[in-house]
């Protein structure tokens, strides 16, 4: 059987999804990028061609992505043991288009999201 010489084996470059912090940090990311599917459709639906197939497929894989991010950042923030406004403002920003990213960059800086490891 040959051993891999690589410093990372791809089982310990996935490791950082297995920690709440780094679910987190993939529901942040994701639900962020499901917005410009969201607004592209939109911009679709309203401007270019007046159809709502657009609106009509990323509607809801946004929705589910919000949904998810939401309950992620409940569960990073009993774990992580946030304070009521911290865990107020990461359930805020989940409103506004790319801000749920913006809040994992600033919680990832201040190491509020425990052991992660970079994407």
């Amino acid at each position: 059987m040959e051993t891999l010489n690589e410093p990372n084996p791809p089982q310990q470059k996935a490791g950082w999804i297995a920690t709440t912090g780094g679910q987190f940090r993939l529901a942040a990311i994701v639900e962020a990028w499901s917005w410009v599917g969201l607004l592209v459709g939109m911009f679709l639906k309203y401007v270019v061609i007046l159809n709502p197939i657009g609106v009509q497929i990323m509607g809801p894989i946004h929705g589910v992505l919000f949904v998810i991010y939401l309950v992620t950042a409940l569960r990073v923030a009993k774990e992580q043991k946030w304070s009521v406004l911290v865990t107020t403002i990461a359930l805020a920003v989940a409103g506004p288009p790319f801000a749920t990213w913006i809040f994992e960059r600033w919680a990832l800086k201040r190491g509020m999201l425990g052991a992660t490891t970079t994407l």
